[in-house]
């Protein structure tokens, strides 16, 4: 899919599966399974200051599923077109955001943790940090 190609609804929120039990609950993420790539790069945000914001920004190549570890959070989603947000506040659930969508995180929780699992290593070219260049791009297809 070319980056001027994708919209929200190529994004889905997924929910994982849950093994129950007393003494805590368990999640499991299988790469190519649960994770609808191959995963190259982890990472986590935490100690998020009240009012502080995190993305602005899309990708050239890169996916992601972000999951609220801990606590909760807003993704705004904009595909140049249109607009959405998700509210992730459960660990068993995750957002896939594919490449070309812009992304905004919001409204961070006391303590929340956003774990991202990430299709490609860090490269500061595949990045796309102005939304009005991000919008015309896009508006190109």
């Amino acid at each position: 899919m070319k980056f001027t190609d994708s919209t929200i609804n190529n994004c889905s929120l997924i929910q994982f599966n849950r093994i129950h039990n007393r003494a805590g609950n368990i999640t499991a993420l299988n790469e190519l399974v649960d994770v609808r790539f191959k995963v190259k790069r982890v990472y986590y945000l935490y100690d998020v200051p009240g009012g502080e914001e995190r993305g602005g920004h899309a990708h050239k190549k890169l996916k992601q599923l972000i999951i609220a570890a801990s606590g909760s959070f807003d993704i705004i989603l904009d595909d140049g077109k249109q607009e959405t947000i998700f509210h992730l506040n459960r660990p068993y659930f995750g957002l896939i955001i594919v490449p070309g969508i812009w992304r905004e995180i919001k409204n961070f929780s006391s303590g929340s943790i956003c774990l991202v699992l990430a299709s490609e290593l860090y490269n500061a070219k595949d990045y796309i940090r102005n939304k009005s260049l991000f919008t015309k791009w896009k508006l190109k297809s």
